[in-house]
């Protein structure tokens, strides 16, 4: 045995190798192909992908990090590219990256990666290799997904999106999912501009309506964590305000736009219809009643001067958002894989979730598809209770489940969010998604923990 490890994959897709190979040298191709499991940031990079071109980033690893300095060599437009470690871990990373001709005009995604282990050793080859094996599982699964996608709205323009919340969790996913499909993004801000930005102070001060000439759509994503500690007074105004001022400004400023946008897409939350026991909920279900309704219908409310000036408007009802770069999902990975998870009160409340792929692909849905307009429930069709869920976390990672967690205890932890988010029984329906035409890419959730877990491929 070496200290070589060859793995490869290949993949078909359904565009041809031309279009394969635009979508990875886009802006954001990089970031998009990163597993949520891994925590990876660009520091700096020197051009795009062409010969002698170089990206550096810093990959972390639980507390440490290391730098990687990669160069893309043997640059064939319309057929691939290879990048070569620079500096890095690895004695030796050639990755070449092919897109070669499939049956009936697509293509076949090749990726190669060969590469000797640090000084030659032995000890962890296997796990190293398990661990590529899923990277290129989860990579080669995406591009295949967002590419079908893609080309599923290639008959319609290509947008020039500007997007708030452009930092937070969903920002970051959905900003490289537009742009590697061919949209422009711009995002708008609350510090001082950068080139190519927008500034606007969601507390008061609002937006110049004038920044948003050329603008085809917004996406409004700001607004005060809901889940980031205890709600004290203050902190449940600042949740509302923030959503009902900011989103109310921001419609405004969209609605005076000379030559401006045409389309607002505003985020909101399965927390419209609070808590509904046994209720099966569609987007004609009435608002519950409870903090989190209130925030989510003032939320909402704030996007109708928009409406009322002619502008498409959705309102994306997002379920719990499941990804481990963020969220439930993560806060819950490290207790669930020292096998110390179990289910949340009772464990009949019902949870209505959504894969991280499918939001955002519900989000260019939302832009792309003229027919989608108001509320949207931006949910899987398999909503789950928490048992099941818990069961279902528990199985992806190879892990039991034996330790539940009284809903006395998450009171006392909690408070009222609590009962008012987290033991809160809503099944909540995507029939606007589905009417529309919208294809789930995860509409169970053991794919979709796999997926997003990384427990596809050798790994599995």
């Amino acid at each position: 045995m070496t200290s070589e490890l060859i793995i490869e994959r290949r993949t078909p897709l359904p565009v041809t190798p031309e279009d394969a190979y635009a979508w990875h040298v886009r802006p954001g191709a990089f970031e998009r192909l990163v597993p949520p499991w891994k925590r990876i940031e660009v520091v700096e990079r020197s051009g795009g992908i062409q010969n002698g071109s170089r990206v550096r980033f810093r990959v972390h690893a639980g507390p440490a990090s290391f730098a990687w300095t990669a160069e893309y060599r043997e640059v064939e437009p319309g057929r691939g590219f290879t990048d070569i470690q620079v500096d890095g871990p690895f004695d030796r990373w050639v990755h070449a990256h092919r897109f070669e001709p499939g049956g009936d005009g697509g293509a076949v995604l090749h990726d190669r990666i060969a590469c000797d282990l640090p000084l030659g050793v032995r000890v962890g080859r296997e796990c190293v290799a398990r661990d590529l094996d899923r990277l290129l599982a989860y990579r080669h699964a995406l591009t295949a997904s967002d590419l079908a996608m893609h080309a599923g709205a290639a008959s319609r323009p290509r947008l020039h999106v500007a997007v708030t919340g452009a930092s937070g969790m969903i920002g970051s996913m959905l900003i490289p999912t537009l742009t590697t499909g061919g949209h422009r993004v711009t995002r708008i801000v609350r510090g001082a501009a950068g080139p190519g930005e927008i500034r606007w102070d969601p507390t008061g001060g609002g937006l110049d309506p004038g920044a948003l000439r050329g603008i085809d759509a917004v996406v409004h994503l700001a607004g005060e964590n809901i889940a980031a500690g205890r709600w004290a007074e203050a902190s449940k105004l600042r949740m509302l305000e923030s959503r009902r001022t900011g989103t109310r400004l921001l419609a405004e400023a969209v609605a005076r736009a000379p030559e401006g946008p045409r389309i607002l897409v505003s985020a909101s939350a399965v927390g419209f219809y609070g808590e509904r026991g046994e209720e099966t909920l569609s987007e004609t279900s009435g608002v519950g009643t409870g903090f989190l309704p209130e925030v989510a219908a003032a939320w909402e409310e704030g996007t109708r001067v928009a409406e009322t000036a002619g502008v498409r408007v959705v309102r994306l009802r997002i379920g719990l958002v499941l990804t481990p770069g963020g969220g439930l999902l993560q806060r819950m990975l490290p207790v669930f894989r020292l096998g110390l998870g179990g289910r949340l009160g009772t464990g009949e409340q019902w949870m209505s979730w959504i894969s991280a792929d499918d939001l955002v692909g519900a989000f260019h849905h939302a832009l792309t598809e003229e027919a989608v307009a108001g509320a949207v429930n931006a949910v899987a069709p398999g909503a789950v209770r928490n048992t099941e869920f818990t069961r279902a976390v528990g199985q992806a990672l190879g892990r039991p489940t034996p330790f539940p967690v009284p809903g006395v205890a998450l009171r006392l932890l909690f408070g009222e969010m609590a009962d008012g988010a987290i033991l809160v029984s809503a099944r909540v329906l995507p029939d606007a998604l589905t009417r529309s035409g919208y294809q789930f890419r995860h509409p169970t959730l053991a794919p979709a923990l796999a997926h997003l877990l990384g427990r596809t491929g050798r790994a599995a």
